[in-house]
């Protein structure tokens, strides 16, 4: 045997850190993800209530004159589901008939819908909600959104808040800039939309979904790794959680034409706080591949959907 074969050669690598961390975002985000029951409750109380409103309106039961707009159409919807949001558009005569109406215009659509769907559903709790119409089925709220094509395009809404007024939306647009802005980050705006949706659920945080999405998207084009994958995701979410409390109070433009300034208000911030350093001390218990621990402090911002420990 030569002296280079019995030679002992020392170990120069690092030791491997790291171990958890891809495993057990993969895990939440597995647990996150809408079972096929759900989906299959949720399309079949969404196809009722369109098929009502079609036959009220144009005489057919149908599911024309509808589309899907918020996190079930943008893919960022997160389980146990609670609702699904659908835009609904009655002929331009019922814009016109109700726009010749004195008072509070939008209120009285809303209300017009609601006695529409009640006719369908004489058991269900339905109520007008500012701009939607609430349909409250025991397993999931079905919030229609009444909406008509507009001349500058997209489509005019009702707000029935200081008054009523028809409010331009333009969904599309709002799409279209998430698939860019997800494609450039290699899928993690909805990701992590996902995940710190699974916080504001579990730690009840007074924030609203899409300002989520917002801050996510923000908080990625500041980061070098933002494209990176979930063996990234420990530093991803403390580092948005980072983002979110510096932008509490603040605002942003909505995509599209309308150029509607969207304020926030600061009432999260506290939360986001605390969540960033639950999610530092996580990371660093991650750092140095202590299983348990950093699962514990990953449960105290997302609960049990997160594991404790991942083998």
């Amino acid at each position: 045997m030569s002296v280079l074969q019995s030679t002992p050669v020392a170990n120069t690598q690092p030791a491997l850190r790291w171990l958890y961390v891809e495993r057990r975002f993969a895990a939440l985000q597995k647990d996150l993800a809408l079972q096929q029951d759900e989906i299959d409750d949720g399309v079949t109380k969404l196809h009722g209530v369109v098929k009502s409103l079609n036959r009220h309106f144009f005489e057919e039961s149908t599911l024309d004159h509808s589309f899907l707009v918020g996190s079930w159409r943008k893919n960022t919807a997160i389980r146990p589901p609670s609702d699904i949001d659908v835009f609904f558009l009655p002929s331009l005569d019922v814009f016109h008939q109700f726009n010749t109406r004195v008072g509070n215009k939008q209120s009285q659509l809303l209300q017009h819908v609601r006695d529409a769907l009640n006719v369908t559903y004489p058991q269900t709790r339905i109520r007008g909600d500012g701009q939607v119409v609430v349909v409250g089925f025991n397993s999931i709220d079905i919030e229609v959104i009444p909406a008509f094509p507009s001349q500058g395009g997209g489509y005019l809404t009702c707000d029935t808040n200081g008054g009523g007024r028809w409010k331009r939306v333009e969904p599309d647009a709002e799409i279209s800039e998430l698939d860019r802005v997800d494609a450039s980050f290699n899928g993690n705006v909805r990701k992590l939309t996902r995940i710190l949706k699974q916080w504001k659920h579990y730690c009840n945080v007074p924030i609203k979904s899409f300002h989520i999405e917002q801050l996510v998207s923000e908080a990625l084009a500041k980061l070098d790794y933002g494209w990176r994958d979930e063996f990234w995701f420990d530093w991803l979410v403390r580092d948005v959680f980072a983002h979110m409390y510096g932008r509490a109070g603040g605002g942003f433009f909505m995509a599209g034409s309308t150029y509607e300034w969207i304020a926030m208000s600061d009432r999260w911030q506290s939360k986001a706080l605390s969540a960033y350093e639950r999610a530092s001390n996580a990371c660093d218990y991650e750092r140095q591949n202590m299983n348990v621990s950093a699962g514990d402090e990953w449960q105290k911002i997302f609960g049990k959907t997160i594991p404790d420990m991942v083998i």
